[in-house]
């Protein structure tokens, strides 16, 4: 649900509750890894790992998004208000 109330069912649902699981495990791995002060580099090693996937996940909600939600707003009436929230969106992800 995003901030105004709105509902999208995800195409690939399960398959992003089963990437966004594994990275939940990876953050515990982390948590387990600085209990056990582990070296700092495969902290880091694994930090980066987990990073990655959340991009990934990104992506593809993303792509969901843009051919989804936008693409209907596109051929509703324009689009505009979904273009300009899609970019608002892409520039936070790439800072």
């Amino acid at each position: 649900m995003d901030d105004d109330g709105r509902r999208v069912e995800q195409p690939r649902k399960k398959a992003l509750t089963n990437r966004v699981r594994r990275i939940e495990g990876q953050v515990g791995g982390v948590l387990n890894m600085i209990e056990n002060d582990r070296y700092c580099v495969d902290i880091l090693t694994q930090i980066s790992a987990i990073k990655s996937a959340l991009d990934g996940v990104s992506i593809q909600i993303l792509s969901s998004h843009a051919n989804g939600c936008v693409r209907r707003a596109v051929q509703e009436d324009g689009g505009e208000d979904a273009i300009d929230e899609l970019l608002q969106v892409v520039r936070r992800m790439i800072r």
